[in-house]
């Protein structure tokens, strides 16, 4: 089973942007983390992070032509204004699992609107850096149903 997590602008900067609301790790950390677990429930998996929309978007469409078995994203700022991004997501057919750091609903209203929700099969947003592993969790095991 291959899934992928992608990371959109700004969360290269984990561990050191607004740590009381990011948290203290690092993405290569939570990276770490994640490569472990995925290993024990026997997961390839692949982590990217970039600040470019349309790197995301070439990354989702490839996505699409690897036929991945499952897509972690958190867009970041990307979250709220991307239609773009938003379409080339929705053309991932595999499971998909939007996450957030931080709770988008308690924090600034523009944030409070997530134009990716709608086409993903679940959000996990508040948690901090413990989403991540929700997230890979809630998709392997939806990848795992479609399969059996």
């Amino acid at each position: 089973m291959l899934v992928w997590v992608l990371n959109g602008p700004n969360l290269n900067f984990l561990g050191t942007r607004e740590p009381d609301v990011y948290g203290q790790l690092s993405l290569a950390q939570v990276v770490d983390e994640l490569q472990v677990r995925a290993r024990g429930m026997q997961v390839a998996l692949v982590c990217k992070q970039t600040n470019h929309e349309g790197e995301l978007i070439d990354w989702l469409q490839e996505a699409v032509l690897q036929r991945v078995d499952g897509v972690v994203i958190n867009p970041g700022g990307l979250t709220h204004q991307s239609v773009v991004l938003r379409d080339a997501l929705a053309c991932v057919k595999a499971p998909k699992v939007e996450v957030h750091v931080s709770n988008i609903y308690a924090r600034e209203s523009f944030r409070r609107r997530s134009l990716i929700s709608p086409i993903v099969d679940g959000v996990i947003s508040g948690l901090g850096v413990d989403g991540y592993h929700l997230a890979l969790q809630a998709v392997v095991r939806l990848a795992r149903q479609r399969t059996s």
